[in-house]
């Protein structure tokens, strides 16, 4: 009986020594799979976060390169200030909500800078448990009274740090408010999208970054790389002293420099970029100044604008609101996303497609009555009762319409629109700002039959009306290509790029435009390109010249006027009253270029709504030109003395 009761008991523990083998060997199964995540998966994350419980890492940001004009005067560097960052792992629960109260008085914060602030604590929170240890920001650029209030209440604010930060310091303020561009915080799709950057360019919460122009262009040059300080705190976030660095910091550690930007040396001459800003007396309009015989950009300006300097700090959401909403469009750069009418300027193309197509000679004549009539339409010139007989000299000086509504009819709307693609109408010019718009040269594939006969269309566009559409940019360019004889230029305004030592990295060179389908060359007989360039001559310098009231004794230049026709008479009326005196306008043009003999300078003014190109243009290059003039002088005088020393 006995031997049997122990093999029963025997047979009753054998299943539950199994059962515990089993559970054992799950449990160690189960720590083994547990230490396998903590190690190998995790293992980089926990080691990452242990050190980050000891040590805060701070950034050192890298001094943004400059921009300099064409003789070294600065126009954009940078200025010494403090941004504020927040690090929510030293700033939890209760404490959070205190440090948070200081700050929104100590920097006098609105209501909604004080949502953001919250907002960006909760995402570094809720992201993952590095990234809290990762500072973000909560003010940019403070004032000096408020470095000294945080300064003072540093030991209650643990968990904020204050970065000496440059900030860019636009000395041109809005009269190169386009062509720089401006600064502001990098948002979050830019900065996932950094993450994977081979050159480890990635960017971070709180930069910033540039927003058009050639701070957007130039990022990557103008950037450089922010460097790295590692300090050593304990579980608030304060700092332990030099003593401890050294002991829990390797020495490579503790501080990385930042390397700066490269510069950017602009073609521009600030002299002359103040001189064509002060002399352009438009709402809105544009100046384009360009060397004829480089494509160099010497000026541009585009009204309105905007301040760098206000748009490069936080704007708020109010004065951003007034300047999207703003009628004039002052964030529109009208020099080269803006297209027009070119009205009479246009008419240098119609004569070298004219002279071309044998439909007009250097010498031939047409009869002006007044008017000039295809069918039961009869197009009116500006002059009632007509200019008589005029040969292309007269025609241009006079800026007699019956004149190319002839040629027009006679040459058709296909050779004129060539004729204008070769000249750089019609496609980007390349100049290297950001986006730019083709404008409208049409032809008879482009055109709806609807919208009337092919004669009627080169009729219009014989006087840069209809369908033509043109920016200041690309008047810049075709003008450039008749003064110097028929090399279309792509227009550039970087002459070098140099590293913060001063050594030119990069040297840019004239570029012909090989987008004009002719490799850069306009392809027209010399006699031709004289025979135009003689009769812009006499737009200026002779008596009945459009322009010659705006002639100079001491420089002779040449141009063509243009009045572009904005709307019809009955659009005219249905416009409110508050409008009618300035929309209703027609746009002024003024396209020239200087000496006349031998130019060196294009220069383009747009006035919009401005009336009479004669009026409210060709004054305006007038003032530029005899600026440039001056200025050159100048330069000459300086140079004959540095070489007699």
């Amino acid at each position: 009986m006995l031997v049997r009761r122990d093999a029963d008991e025997i047979r009753e523990i054998r299943p539950r020594a199994a059962l515990a083998a089993l559970v054992v060997v799950c449990a160690m199964l189960g720590l083994v799979v547990r230490l396998y995540q903590l190690q190998i998966l995790r293992g980089n994350d926990y080691v990452a976060q242990s050190v980050q419980n000891f040590r805060k890492s701070l950034f050192v940001p890298a001094d943004r390169g400059s921009l300099l004009d064409r003789n070294g005067k600065t126009l954009v560097d940078n200025r010494p200030s403090f941004d504020v960052y927040m690090t929510p792992a030293y700033c939890k629960g209760k404490e959070k909500e205190e440090v948070m109260t200081k700050l929104a008085v100590y920097l006098q914060m609105t209501p909604e800078d004080v949502e953001q602030m919250r907002l960006a604590y909760q995402k570094s929170w809720l992201k993952d448990r590095l990234e809290r240890f990762k500072p973000f920001l909560v003010e940019v650029d403070i004032p000096r009274d408020q470095v000294d209030v945080l300064e003072a209440h540093h030991s209650e604010l643990t968990c904020v740090d204050l970065i000496p930060t440059p900030h860019r310091n636009y000395r041109v303020g809005p009269s190169l408010g386009h062509v720089i561009g401006y600064m502001s915080e990098v948002s979050p799709d830019e900065i996932e999208s950094s993450q994977n950057d081979e050159d480890d360019y990635s960017y971070r919460r709180g930069q910033s970054i540039g927003r058009g122009g050639l701070e957007r262009r130039w990022e990557r040059e103008l950037r450089g790389k922010d460097g790295k300080e590692n300090i050593a705190v304990d579980a608030k976030g304060r700092h332990l002293g030099k003593e401890i660095d050294e002991l829990l910091i390797p020495e490579g550690e503790r501080r990385i420099e930042a390397t700066p930007g490269n510069s950017l040396v602009l073609s521009l001459d600030a002299r002359l970029q103040e001189a064509a800003d002060t002399a352009f007396p438009g709402r809105a309009g544009a100046v384009v100044v360009m060397e004829a015989k480089t494509g160099f950009i010497r000026a541009l300006v585009s009204r309105p604008s905007f301040d760098p300097n206000k748009m490069s700090m936080r704007i708020s959401r109010t004065e951003l609101a007034k300047l999207t909403g703003d009628p004039l469009k002052p964030m529109l750069n009208r020099v080269m996303t803006e297209n027009y009418h070119p009205g009479s300027t246009f008419k240098v193309v119609t004569s070298l497609a004219a002279l071309e197509k044998g439909a007009i000679s250097t010498q031939s004549s047409i009869f002006c009555g007044g008017g000039y009539t295809m069918g039961n339409h009869r197009w009116r010139c500006d002059k009632p009762t007509g200019h008589g007989a005029l040969n292309l000299k007269s025609a241009l000086q006079y800026s007699c319409d019956v004149f190319y509504y002839a040629a027009g009819d006679r040459v058709g709307i296909d050779a004129i629109s060539d004729m204008a693609h070769r000249l750089g109408y019609g496609q980007p010019t390349g100049l290297d700002l950001g986006r730019e718009i083709s404008g409208i040269i049409p032809n008879s594939s482009t055109i709806n039959p609807a919208t009337g006969s092919l004669r009627a269309h080169a009729i219009n566009a014989s006087i840069g009306q209809g369908e033509i559409n043109v920016t200041p940019l690309q008047q810049a360019v075709a003008y450039a290509a008749i003064a110097n004889g028929g090399t279309v230029w792509k227009p550039q305004i970087i002459q070098r790029i140099e590293a913060p030592d001063g050594k030119v990295l990069r040297e840019f060179k004239p570029e012909p435009d090989v987008n004009n389908g002719h490799e850069g060359k306009l392809g027209v007989k010399p006699e031709y390109l004289s025979a135009v360039r003689a009769g812009l001559v006499a737009v200026v310098n002779e008596p009945g010249g459009t322009g010659y009231r705006s002639r100079l004794p001491d420089v002779r230049f040449a141009g063509k006027t243009g009045t572009a026709q904005v709307m019809k008479l009955g659009q005219k009326q249905n416009l409110k009253s508050e409008q009618t005196q300035y929309f209703s306008r027609d746009h002024a043009w003024f396209a020239s270029f200087a000496p006349a003999e031998d130019p060196e300078i294009v220069v383009v003014v747009l006035n919009e709504h401005g009336g009479w190109g004669a009026e409210a243009a060709a004054p305006v290059a007038s003032k530029i030109i005899k600026a440039w003039s001056d200025i050159k002088k100048l330069d000459e005088a300086k140079s004959m003395a540095r070489a007699e020393q």
